[in-house]
């Protein structure tokens, strides 16, 4: 869910229907997707270069695949033991077999810029039986991942629909009257929230032409000095 969405020469396969399962090349290597834009739904939609499907998912692998997502969190577990066993300043909090389950990655945070796991990976590799790749991610990140729900009542957008995380700004908040407490403006990850730029543009357009908080006027009732702008009223 939520993750990015990544466009592919669909040639030979035009046939394709959303919901389908491909095996495609990625930067990762061969990586199994699902189609979530089908090839007959793209209208005057131009692409410098596209690397092409590799084939469809197979019964086999799909198979194969559902068996190692099943396997992920007692594999994450094992991962934790030999984390702990070495003593290292870093928290697993993911795990994810590609599709043939040739490579295992591994998401960890840590409060230190740089770990140095390279005798925690050969451990894992040779534990494993397959290639393993560690991956520090930040606290945006970690939610997007382990998801949750948040002040508002609903999960969190990032591991909902968000795909990428787009910059925040406190200045966001002030342009809405929000309270610049911490608390209040920040999302789980401790981090300003993601919903901070969804009224952002709305809020701009409709402060234009209004004065400025402290600006002097004159109105029917004689001169004074603004306090307060209410942008929705």
């Amino acid at each position: 869910r939520a993750g990015r969405v990544y466009f592919f020469d669909a040639g030979g396969f035009e046939d394709l229907a959303v919901d389908d399962r491909v095996i495609v090349e990625t930067a990762r290597g061969l990586e199994a997707g699902w189609v979530v834009v089908a090839p007959g739904q793209l209208v005057e939609a131009q692409f410098v270069e596209l690397k092409p499907i590799a084939r469809r998912a197979g019964w086999e692998e799909l198979s194969r695949l559902a068996e190692l997502r099943v396997s992920e969190p007692n594999t994450l577990a094992r991962v934790r033991e030999r984390i702990a066993h070495y003593g290292l300043p870093m928290r697993a909090i993911m795990v994810e077999y590609n599709f043939d389950g040739s490579q295992l990655s591994v998401y960890f945070v840590s409060e230190e810029r740089r770990v140095d796991f390279r005798v925690l990976v050969r451990d894992l590799a040779r534990m494993l039986g397959t290639r393993v790749h560690l991956r520090q991610v930040g606290p945006r990140d970690q939610a997007k991942m382990l998801g949750g729900l948040n002040r508002c009542g609903r999960e969190l957008c990032c591991s909902m629909w968000l795909p990428d995380f787009q910059p925040i700004s406190v200045r966001m908040a002030k342009t809405q009257g929000l309270p610049l407490n911490p608390s209040e403006i920040s999302g789980m990850c401790g981090k300003l929230l993601c919903c901070l730029s969804f009224e952002d543009a709305q809020y701009l357009e409709m402060r234009e032409g209004l004065p400025k908080t402290g600006a002097k006027l004159t109105s029917a009732v004689g001169r004074g000095k603004v306090i307060d702008v209410d942008v929705l009223t």
